[in-house]
């Protein structure tokens, strides 16, 4: 194993024709989700905006406390139900959730292909998406192999699935499970399984599907170290993305480290961020990862 490169990355997206940052500033941003345009609280974007005339479809209305609740607000109809995107062959349903977000992460696109490139030239690779939400990258995956796909929410699952049917994806290799990836993982360490790649992103608290529950620093640890187990000197990723703590990803990176430390290959860590449509878009954090590569 390499050195922990110190020097955090940068992995920016910059949209494509179906979500697009416009704008940001004050606390909130811009987005287009297809044809709709919406505004969401963003306490990263502390600069001021750089228009002043944000014509949007819909506001989410944060709550009063600072994990989470809050609104929507609608200027113009939007569907309830939802209306299809899509990214490259990959067709999603976006939609208005109660938790602020539209059922996927965009600025999780450049983290897609990067495990594209990682797992190329090989035959079937075999990945394992943990918090797997909506599928978005699973069914990025699954273009390369048989993909397991774990979260706790069955409703998550149910709309993953909904997402393959849009996309005509189906009837490829891909398991549908709901349960708690902690334990997920550690079963399958006992089962003596291995995988090409794995990619995990983490909630800072959450429950799973029979009440478990899921603090950040306390059970990533031990998870990670299972994933460690699940990989071999042939593997050729892990990555790791980790929302709305108050962590470094120096401290990400030093905990990959040190668990992938008997392995070849290389540990960084850095910022995901998605960059402003147009001339002179500012860059916009959103969350820290960690990856070892071989």
């Amino acid at each position: 194993m390499e050195d922990l490169r110190e020097q955090p990355l940068l992995l920016a997206g910059a949209g494509w024709d179906d979500y697009a940052l416009i704008d940001s500033g004050g606390g909130r941003k811009l987005e287009r989700y297809g044809p709709h345009r919406f505004v969401r609280p963003e306490g990263q974007a502390l600069w001021p905006p750089r228009h002043t005339d944000w014509q949007a479809d819909g506001e989410f209305i944060p709550g009063s406390d600072e994990d989470g609740g809050g609104r929507w607000q609608f200027a113009r109809a939007v569907p309830a139900n939802g209306w299809p995107l899509s990214r490259g062959d990959v067709r999603f349903t976006a939609q208005c959730t109660p938790f602020r977000h539209l059922a996927f992460f965009p600025d999780m696109a450049p983290v897609w292909d990067w495990m594209d490139g990682q797992l190329a030239g090989l035959d079937a690779a075999e990945t394992l998406n943990l918090f797997g939400y909506t599928g978005v990258g699973t069914l990025s995956l699954s273009a390369r192999g048989p993909v397991t796909h774990v979260d706790a929410s069955k409703k998550s699952v149910a709309q993953a699935r909904a997402n393959a049917a849009l996309s005509g994806m189906e009837d490829r290799p891909i398991r549908w499970l709901v349960d708690d990836a902690a334990k997920f993982a550690a079963r399958e360490v006992r089962r003596g399984r291995r995988y090409d790649g794995i990619i995990l992103d983490p909630p800072k608290f959450g429950r799973g599907p029979g009440g478990e529950v899921w603090r950040l620093e306390e059970h990533l640890p031990p998870l990670l170290a299972d994933c460690r187990r699940l990989l071999d000197a042939d593997s050729r990723f892990l990555f790791l993305t980790v929302y709305a703590v108050r962590m470094s990803s120096l401290a990400l990176g030093g905990l990959l480290h040190g668990l992938f430390a008997d392995l070849p290959g290389m540990v960084e860590h850095g910022d995901l961020a998605m960059r402003e449509a147009g001339e002179g878009g500012r860059l916009l954090p959103t969350a820290i990862f960690a990856r070892w590569s071989r």
